[in-house]
């Protein structure tokens, strides 16, 4: 077997080498999943974001605006008070009539 000086230090050499490619592997690895968490947080981000505007658009449309409901709620509430007066003042000789006749009537 041969010793020399020489062949340990290739050994050495290759050794050190080896370790660097190593070391150099495992950078690239560490390098590669930052870039992949980096990646994927930025999908995340902007799927949340998507997300988050699908609904306010889903709720803006099931709600509508607060001014137009109101409106068309007062409108509707007008409506409804006038069709009750009209519908009222038709019947009210009747009922008037029907009270007199159950007040002013004595059942004996």
């Amino acid at each position: 077997m041969d010793r020399s000086p020489g062949g340990i230090q290739q050994l050495l050499v290759a050794e050190q080498e080896a370790q660097s490619i190593v070391a150099n592997a495992r950078n690239a690895k560490m390098a590669r999943l930052r870039q992949a968490k980096e990646e994927a947080e930025r999908e995340v981000a902007a799927f949340r974001v998507k997300l988050e505007n699908d609904f306010r658009k889903k709720l803006a449309e099931s709600s509508g605006d607060t001014g137009v409901n109101k409106k068309r709620l007062d409108i509707e509430t007008v409506l409804k008070i006038q069709h009750l007066e009209s519908e009222a003042s038709k019947v009210s000789s009747e009922v008037t009539t029907l009270l007199l006749h159950y007040v002013t009537t004595v059942k004996i």
